[in-house]
């Protein structure tokens, strides 16, 4: 029997943390599943931010202010590189060390409720101000994503929507239109290309987090509007392979060649410094282009329309902020999380991050309606206009499927080594197996 990658690293991390938690089940219940005790609501809290680095600095705002107003709660705040959170996750489970509060967004939440880290959050919240206050499609989100029925285990704050970038000046001197379908996404791919002056028309993800960028161009032009088909994934339709070969062959045609390693701190880098015509990434990126370019020469659309006249985008991932269970002082940690999700904090975190807010109260304050790009995200959310293909984020292994498993696969499929069947197939059986699996551990 021939046993693939996937399942190796499922059995390998397994006999890994069974040997952890062996080894720490004896030592006083330090690992990241010990119960931990609500606390006196006082004293310090450790704070892991899940993007460390771009947020820290509204974060410390935060933080200030929360303990302006609880000057006996002390927030320790430790900054996590986005590329390294789960890793660093999944290390303190198994052998201890887990924050109080963290950054947790639906990518990665099944993988940490399915091994009891996190505290369910219903109760705190129906016992808080937030009760009411949360937009119902993230709530939503991220209690599908936990694959435990109705229970939260992280209290939204953000939606990241993805946005097709593009630059006005070059569009405007080309005579192109803003390429709101694909047919004018091609077009100006293909016109604004003069590779020989490094000049090109797009630039692909091609490095770490390549996979949802790819679906997002593969379900937009395919019209597919589910990611399933009963226990079947939609992922290697003919329709979706034909949407792929085509993506995948503007690599080096209208791309540099250097996109093939590129992740997305390399590819925003190279379009705000370089005479690339459009980027897709999301509305993370916008404080990004705004100073280097300014607000007269770039502009960001949701996904372009396909031929059905409809707009079809895969679902991005909401972020939000989980509880540990390990916590010794939850009631304290909960004031922060109750604190940073309210109307005022959310509103600044977001208006800073160029994301859409959760909280109801900061989604209608004014600065969205000044923002461009973050306005017609949100409104392509919310008006009816774009069908969501939602990710299968509730499957544990649906990071290991599209992250480590895959992401070599596709740089694979842009180097011509093999083709956009076999790189859907190999991963639609990959999924099909691990949704398999999920149901079968649901309904034991």
């Amino acid at each position: 029997m021939t046993i693939s990658k996937t399942q190796r690293g499922r059995a390998a991390a397994a006999v890994s943390l069974t040997a952890v938690l062996a080894l720490t089940a004896t030592a006083c219940g330090d690992d990241g599943t010990s119960s931990g005790s609500d606390g006196s609501g006082k004293g310090e809290i450790t704070f892991w931010d899940n993007n460390g680095g771009p947020r820290t600095a509204i974060w410390t705002e935060i933080i200030k202010d929360f303990e302006k107003k609880y000057p006996d709660i002390k927030v320790k705040y430790v900054p996590i590189p986005i590329a390294d959170v789960q890793s660093k996750y999944d290390t303190a489970i198994a052998g201890g060390g887990l924050p109080d509060v963290g950054g947790v967004g639906t990518a990665y939440l099944a993988n940490m409720v399915s091994q009891e880290a996190l505290e369910p959050l219903n109760d705190r919240i129906e016992d808080s101000t937030l009760q009411g206050k949360l937009v119902e499609s993230m709530v939503a989100s991220v209690t599908s994503a936990a694959g435990r029925g109705d229970d939260m285990y992280t209290v939204p704050t953000s939606a990241n929507n993805g946005v097709l970038w593009y630059r006005t000046d070059l569009f405007e001197a080309a005579g192109l239109e803003a390429p709101t379908t694909w047919a004018k996404f091609y077009e100006a791919a293909d016109k604004l290309t003069d590779a020989k002056n490094n000049k090109f028309g797009y630039t692909i993800r091609g490095g770490a987090g390549s996979i949802a960028q790819a679906l997002d161009a593969v379900y937009g032009q395919s019209g597919i509007t589910s990611f399933w088909d009963g226990d079947k994934t939609t992922l290697n339709d003919p329709k979706n392979v034909e949407a792929l070969e085509k993506y995948a062959g503007l690599f080096k045609k209208t791309t540099p060649a250097a996109d093939v390693n590129n992740d997305f701190t390399k590819m925003v880098a190279q379009w705000d410094t370089g005479t690339i015509g459009m980027l897709s990434h999301n509305l993370g990126s916008y404080q990004d282009h705004l100073k280097a370019l300014g607000e007269e020469k770039f502009a960001g659309i949701p996904a372009p329309i396909g031929d059905s006249g409809t707009r079809v985008q895969v679902s991005n991932p909401v972020d939000g902020l989980g509880l540990f269970k390990s916590s010794e002082n939850k009631d304290a940690a909960w004031k922060f999380i109750e604190f940073a999700a309210s109307h005022e904090s959310n509103s600044k975190w977001n208006e800073s991050a160029g994301a859409i807010p959760a909280n109801t109260e900061a989604a209608k304050d004014p600065w969205i309606k000044e923002s461009e790009p973050t306005s017609l995200a949100a409104g392509a959310l919310t008006d009816g206009s774009t069908k969501v293909v939602d990710l299968p984020y509730y499957l544990p292994d649906w990071n290991n499927i599209s992250k480590a498993d895959n992401e070599p696969e596709f740089q694979k499929l842009l180097l011509g080594k093999i083709t956009a069947k076999d790189f859907l197939d190999k991963m639609a059986d990959e999924l099909n197996e691990a949704n398999k699996e999920w149901q079968e551990r649901s309904n034991g």
